[in-house]
């Protein structure tokens, strides 16, 4: 199925960068990660807000899903389409979501979108020090493991 465009139906929204969708070759239900973005976790700051912008403009709505591999979670890691638009470029342009680093080439126009919005303080970038959601993870990770 890599490569493929495969139709989907928006179940639900995990997170600012993760959906549940049922999809109409074969009716399984698949959870997916969004290719090539990092919303803040649900905890951080900004978080909620990226999760209701994703549901906002996918939830309860089909969906193209371009699968490009699988994630360690077993997700399927896929460009997503919603209403005509990209997921990830509307949740970076919006300020709500980092280019994931190691997964975008230099000069990508996902990373000019997220110059754009960092340079005008969109969203996260509002913040003084936003921090990258792979940081929390780690930090959330050794808190539980070092009580």
């Amino acid at each position: 199925m890599l490569g493929a465009v495969l139709l989907c139906w928006v179940l639900a929204v995990g997170d600012g960068d993760s959906l549940t969708v049922r999809c109409a070759a074969d009716a399984s239900v698949r959870r997916v990660r969004v290719a090539a973005i990092d919303a803040p976790e649900l905890r951080q700051a900004f978080g909620r807000r990226a999760r209701q912008r994703l549901a906002a403009q996918c939830l309860r709505q089909p969906a193209q899903l371009r699968v490009r591999g699988r994630d360690a979670f077993g997700r399927a890691v896929a460009q997503v389409r919603c209403r005509d638009a990209d997921v990830g470029t509307a949740q970076v342009e919006a300020g709500l979501a980092w280019v994931a680093r190691g997964y975008v080439p230099p000069g990508d126009p996902l990373r000019v979108l997220e110059r754009r919005a960092r340079q005008a303080r969109v969203g996260l970038w509002a913040q003084r020090r936003p921090t990258p959601p792979w940081t929390y993870r780690h930090r959330s990770q050794r808190q539980r493991a070092h009580p």
